[in-house]
C-alpha cells in the first residue's frame, strides 16, 4: 500500500502553527525584559518605564484624572506608582476603553496579561488573512500571514523577530491595532459593513496605521462602503468624544504637536505597516476597481440565434 502525501493544506496548518510556536519563543525570550526599566531600542532615550505604562496610567487617568491623559510622568496625585517614570500616552483616546478592564491588575500583572491577550490573538489573525485572501494562491497567503505573525528578521540578541521581541517586552500594542484592522477587512469581506465600520474605528487609534488601511478598508467593503463608512465615522465620533472634554484635547494637540509627528518607526511599528503593505500589494487589483480605477471587464452578450435541431 502506498501511503498519501499530506495535502497542501495540511502542509498549510502546519507550517501557520510553526510560526506561532517560534513567536511563542519569542515572547518566552522577551519576557525578562518587560520587568527591567530600560533605554529601550533607542540607547540614547532616557530610562522609562515600558510602554505600556503609557496605556496603564492614561487609562487610570481617563477614569480619576482625564484632563492628565497626555501629560508626561508622574503626578503623584494618587494614581499608580509606576517606576521610574511612566511614558507618556500618544494615541486617540478609544484604546483607552480597550485597556480599561486590565486596571483591575497591578501594572507588572496587566503587561503580562496584555502581552498574553495579544498573543492569543495570532491564530485568529492568520484565520482572518486566510479567509480575505481564499482567492490567492496559499504560497502567497502563507507570505503574509508570516509577515504578519512573526515578521522573520534574525537579530542575535532579539531572537528570530526584533519586532515581535519588543513587540512583548515592551507591552506595545501593535499586534492589537493589526487584529483590528484584520477583523474590520474580515467582517467587511462577511458582508457585515456595520461591525466592520466598527472594528476600523477601533483600529483607528493609531491613525497611522488606520490611513494605511483605508484602501483595504474600502475594497472589503466595496459593495456596503456608504454603510460601512458611516458606521466608522459614527464609532470614531462617539468612542473618541471625550476629546471634547476640558482638557482631554488641548492635551491631545499639544501632544501631536509636540511629540507625536517626530515620534520615528520603531521596530513594532513595522507589524502592522509591512502587514498592510502586502495586503495592498496583493489586492491591488481589487483596490483598483473599488476607487474605479481599473474597470471590470463586461463579458459581452451572445447575439447569434440558437440554430434549431
Amino acid at each position: 500500500m502506498t501511503s498519501k502525501l499530506p495535502s497542501a493544506k495540511t502542509i498549510f496548518v502546519i507550517a501557520v502553527a510553526v510560526v506561532i510556536a517560534l513567536n511563542l519563543y519569542t515572547l518566552v525570550l522577551a519576557y525578562p525584559q518587560t520587568y527591567t526599566p530600560s533605554h529601550g531600542i533607542t540607547p540614547s532615550a532616557p530610562i522609562l518605564a515600558k510602554d505600556f505604562s503609557a496605556y496603564y496610567m492614561g487609562a487610570w487617568r481617563l477614569w480619576h484624572n482625564p484632563s492628565h491623559i497626555y501629560t508626561s510622568g508622574s503626578l503623584n496625585d494618587g494614581e499608580p506608582v509606576i517606576l521610574p517614570h511612566p511614558e507618556t500616552y500618544k494615541y486617540l483616546p478609544s484604546f483607552l476603553l480597550l485597556v480599561s478592564p486590565f486596571l483591575s491588575l497591578s501594572y507588572q500583572q496587566a503587561l503580562t496579561a496584555f502581552d498574553i491577550v495579544q498573543f492569543l490573538m495570532l491564530p485568529l489573525m492568520a484565520y482572518f488573512i486566510y479567509k480575505i485572501l481564499s482567492d490567492k494562491p496559499l504560497a502567497v497567503t502563507f507570505i503574509v500571514i508570516l509577515i504578519a505573525l512573526f515578521l522573520p528578521l534574525p537579530f542575535p540578541q532579539w531572537g528570530f523577530s526584533p519586532s515581535y521581541y519588543w513587540q512583548w517586552g515592551e507591552g506595545q500594542a501593535k499586534v492589537f491595532i493589526t487584529f483590528l484592522l484584520l477583523l474590520s477587512f474580515y467582517l467587511g469581506w462577511r458582508g457585515k459593513p456595520v461591525l466592520s465600520g466598527v472594528a476600523f474605528a477601533f483600529g483607528f487609534f493609531d491613525p497611522r496605521f488606520g490611513l494605511l488601511a483605508i484602501p483595504l478598508f474600502v475594497s472589503y467593503n466595496r459593495k456596503n462602503l456608504k454603510l460601512a463608512s458611516a458606521s466608522a465615522v459614527v464609532s470614531v465620533l462617539l468612542s473618541n468624544g471625550m476629546l471634547l472634554v476640558s482638557g482631554i484635547g488641548s492635551g491631545f494637540l499639544s501632544m501631536v504637536f509636540s511629540n507625536a509627528v517626530a515620534t520615528p518607526l520603531f521596530y513594532y511599528s513595522y507589524i502592522p505597516l509591512v502587514t498592510l503593505s502586502a495586503l495592498i500589494a496583493v489586492n491591488f487589483k481589487e483596490e483598483g476597481r473599488a476607487f474605479g480605477l481599473i474597470k471590470t471587464k463586461s463579458r459581452p452578450k451572445n447575439t447569434e440565434k440558437p440554430q434549431k435541431d
